[in-house]
């Protein structure tokens, strides 16, 4: 018998009202993938990864972690399989909520956790925290956390269930360049580690794709525009296409960059002079 995908989109369809979000998504990631999430701001990105969490029913197709289906499966049950880190959580955090805590918190998928941690739970979180890092910051409140440390303690927080799925969505957004690269080379360290979960990196920098990452999703306007082996998704032709302008993506070592062509940006100054 077969081992079911990580995760299966078939046809997922989303709309309210008159506006379609996302439209016949098809999408798989098995085991032993680490996929990339490309796209500019409104393609969709957000809305795919709200319905992968149960947070925004599908209009039709389907969706299935691990060979269960949504809609006949507890989509509050497989949550505890789908690691989330996010910026959007960090404003539910309690500004006084020690980091150990956060951690703890992620074992049951909750925010601002109101039960009494076991003996069990905190050993697992110290053992987390020191895999990311983040060991001396079990008893430092969520407010006196710089931004690369609350993405670990997210990260942490994340593996507490040990999820089958990680989402890691725009997590370097706000770090700066040596914070960036510290973190990006310690996801780079998650990716490899034997028996961890798929990852999946929402982001719209090609700079960020480490060496660990095999395949990338690229969305345009709520629809696939490519997806597959990164080598053949991650190109100029692909990128130029997904973000309605000449880019330039360049291979440097085993990573990428991207740049936009002068000529595709106009300023108002360029038009009032042209």
């Amino acid at each position: 018998m077969s081992t079911p995908p990580i995760l299966a989109v078939s046809r997922l369809h989303v709309a309210r009202g008159a506006t379609t979000i996302l439209r016949a998504i098809d999408w798989r990631v098995e085991a032993g993938e680490h996929w990339v999430i490309l796209g500019s701001n409104g393609s969709g990105k957000t809305s795919l990864l709200k319905s992968i969490n149960g947070f925004l029913a599908p209009t039709s197709g389907n969706l299935a972690l691990l060979g269960r289906n949504y809609g006949e499966a507890d989509w509050r049950e497989l949550r505890l399989l789908i690691g989330l880190v996010t910026s959007a959580l960090q404003a539910s955090i309690p500004a006084a909520e020690p980091a150990l805590e956060t951690v703890v918190s992620g074992k049951y998928a909750q925010l601002d956790l109101w039960l009494n941690p076991t003996r069990s739970d905190l050993g697992a979180a110290r053992r987390w925290l020191a895999f990311v890092g983040g060991g001396a910051l079990a008893k430092r409140e969520w407010a006196y956390l710089s931004q690369g440390e609350r993405q670990r303690v997210l990260i942490a927080r994340a593996l507490m269930a040990n999820p089958r799925l990680l989402i890691l969505d725009e997590p370097c957004a706000g770090l700066d360049p040596v914070a960036r690269e510290e973190f990006l080379r310690f996801v780079e360290a998650v990716g490899r580690r034997r028996g961890g979960p798929s990852l999946v990196l929402v982001t719209h920098h090609v700079e960020e794709i480490m060496p660990v990452f095999t395949h990338a999703l690229a969305l345009r306007g709520g629809e696939v525009f490519a997806a597959g082996r990164k080598e053949r998704v991650v190109t100029t032709r692909t990128l130029s296409g997904v973000f309605g302008a000449p880019v330039a993506v360049r291979r440097e070592g085993r990573r990428y960059r991207a740049v936009v062509r002068p000529s595709a940006v106009r300023t108002p100054a360029d038009r009032r002079f042209r």
